[in-house]
C-alpha cells in the first residue's frame, strides 16, 4: 500500500504517472529551494539583528561607564580648576598622586597651606581600611584640596586632568606599599609601581608644557647593601623584596624618560616614615593598637639575636624634603614628547639619620600609652625585610636644605596623641 506521502507526491492515475511525476518532482524542488532561500534570508536577518543589538549594547555600556564615572563634566572641571588655583607669587600647580595616602595627605596640606595649587588623585583601594583614606580626604577638603577618585593606570583620566589644568609639577606618591604583602599579592605591585608609573610618565612626556616630576622611591632599594649609612652612590642591585625590586625598576624607568624625553625627575628614597594619619600596616601603628587592646605584639629579631633597627623619619620632616625637592626640581625640557635638551635627574635619601632599635620603639610607646606591651620575640622570617636601615642625608642637606628636626620620642608622642583622639580613647580607654 502506498503511503499517504507517496499518494500526495506521486498520483496513481494510469498513463499520467511518468510525466506528472516529473512535474511533481520539479515543483517540490522549487518549493524546497524557495523554502531554503527564505530560511537563509531569515538567518541573515537574525545575524544582522543580533550584531546590531550587540553593537547598541556595547554603546550603551560604554555610555553608562562614561556617565557613571566619578570624573568629568562641567562641575568636576570647576572643582579641579579651583583646587589647582595658585595663591602665592611664584607658586606652582601640583598634581599629587596617592593624595589620600599617608604621605600624600601631608604633602598636599603643606603645599596648600603655603599657597600652591593642589589636585589629588587616589583609587582608595582596600590594602588597608579605606575609611582612614576617606577621613584624610575630608581633612583635605576642608583645606580646599579636591581629590579625584581614579587610578593612575587610567590614561584617559590623566589626559583629562592635564587638559583641564596645565600642571607645573607632579608629586607622584601613589604606589602599592608594604614589603610583606608582596608575598600575598605580587601582581598589585607590578600594576601600581611599574605599570602605573609608566602610564603617568607617558602622559607627562606628551603634556605641553611638560611638568617637573618628584616621586617616591624607597630606602628598600638598598636591599642587602651593608655599607652604613646608606648613600645614594651605593649599589642598589640586590633587592630583598618584590616591593624593593619594583621601586628599583622605577628608578631605571624614570632615568629612561629623563634621558629620552627631557622630563625633570627627582626620586626620593624615604626611610620608615611615621606620624599622625599614618598607615595601619606599619609596626608603630599596629603596636599601638595591640597594646591598647591588650593583645600581644610580635617583635622580630635578626640573626644571632640582633635587634632590628630602623631610621624612623617623622612625617613633617619628609614633607620638608618633598617641598624642597619640588622647589629645586628645575624645568623639563621636552615639548610634545620631544626632548629639547638635558633635564635634571636626581635621587635623594630622606631619613632621620638616627636609627633606633624596634625594642626601643616599643619602650617609648609603652611610656606614652602608660601600658606595658605583651611581647612575642621571634626570629625574622624570610619575607623580604632587612635587619637595619640608616640614611646618609648629606646630599639632601646640601641640595635641598633638608634638616630633620623631630626625634622618635617627640614624633611618637604626637602620633599617640592623634591616635587616641582619632579612635576615641580617653585616658587609654576607648570612649563608648
Amino acid at each position: 500500500m502506498p503511503s499517504a506521502l507517496e499518494d500526495e507526491l506521486f498520483p496513481s492515475t494510469p498513463g499520467k504517472f511518468k510525466i506528472e511525476r516529473s512535474h511533481a518532482m520539479n515543483r517540490q524542488f522549487h518549493r524546497c529551494f524557495a523554502s531554503t532561500s527564505t530560511m537563509f534570508l531569515w538567518a541573515l536577518f537574525l545575524i544582522a539583528l543580533t550584531a546590531s543589538y550587540l553593537s547598541f549594547q556595547s554603546f550603551v555600556d560604554s555610555g553608562s561607564r562614561y556617565f557613571s564615572a566619578s570624573w568629568g563634566g562641567i562641575q568636576w572641571e570647576k572643582q579641579v580648576r579651583n583646587s589647582a588655583q595658585i595663591h602665592r607669587s611664584g607658586g606652582m600647580s601640583v598634581l599629587v598622586t596617592g593624595a589620600a595616602g599617608f604621605v600624600g595627605t601631608h604633602v598636599s596640606l603643606g603645599l596648600k597651606k603655603r599657597g600652591d595649587g593642589v589636585v589629588g588623585i587616589d583609587n582608595f583601594n582596600s590594602y588597608y581600611d579605606p575609611s582612614l583614606k576617606k577621613a584624610r580626604r575630608s581633612l583635605l577638603k576642608t583645606h580646599g584640596v579636591f581629590i579625584v577618585e581614579g587610578d593612575i593606570n587610567d590614561n584617559r583620566l590623566l589626559d583629562k586632568l592635564f587638559d583641564t589644568v596645565a600642571f607645573t609639577h607632579v608629586m607622584h606618591l601613589a604606589a602599592q606599599a608594604g614589603v610583606r604583602y608582596a608575598m600575598e599579592n605580587p601582581h598589585s605591585y607590578v600594576h601600581s609601581n611599574i605599570a602605573g608609573l609608566v602610564t603617568l610618565l607617558e602622559v607627562c612626556k606628551s603634556a605641553n608644557p611638560q611638568p617637573s616630576i618628584v616621586w617616591a622611591s624607597s630606602s628598600s632599594v638598598y636591599g642587602l647593601n651593608d655599607n652604613v649609612p646608606f648613600s645614594e652612590s651605593d649599589r642598589t642591585d640586590q633587592p630583598a623584596s618584590l616591593y624593593a625590586a619594583t621601586k628599583k625598576a622605577g628608578e631605571e624607568i624614570t632615568h629612561t624618560y629623563n634621558h629620552i624625553y627631557g622630563l625633570s625627575i627627582t626620586g626620593l628614597r624615604f626611610f620608615t616614615v611615621y606620624g599622625p594619619w599614618g598607615r595601619p600596616d606599619m609596626a608603630y601603628f599596629s603596636f599601638t593598637r595591640n597594646i591598647l587592646q591588650g593583645k600581644p605584639i610580635t617583635i622580630y629579631r635578626g640573626k644571632n639575636r640582633v635587634d632590628l633597627a630602623r631610621d624612623f623619619t617623622y612625617i613633617d620632616d619628609i614633607v620638608k624634603g618633598c617641598l624642597g625637592s619640588l622647589d629645586t626640581s628645575g624645568k623639563s625640557t621636552g615639548s610634545g614628547g620631544k626632548k629639547r635638551g638635558a633635564a635634571p635627574y636626581r635621587i635623594f635619601n630622606l631619613g632621620n639619620t638616627s636609627p633606633v632599635t624596634v625594642p626601643t620603639l616599643v619602650n617609648i610607646l609603652e611610656r606614652h600609652l602608660r601600658t606595658k606591651a605583651k611581647k612575642n620575640v621571634v626570629e625574622m622570617p624570610g619575607n623580604g625585610d632587612v635587619p637595619f636601615t640608616h640614611a646618609n642625608i648629606s646630599l639632601a642637606r646640601r641640595e635641598l636644605g633638608y634638616k630633620p628636626t623631630t626625634d622618635l620620642q617627640t614624633g611618637l608622642k604626637k602620633f599617640v596623641r592623634w591616635y587616641l583622639s582619632y579612635y576615641g580613647y580617653n585616658h587609654g580607654k576607648p570612649v563608648n
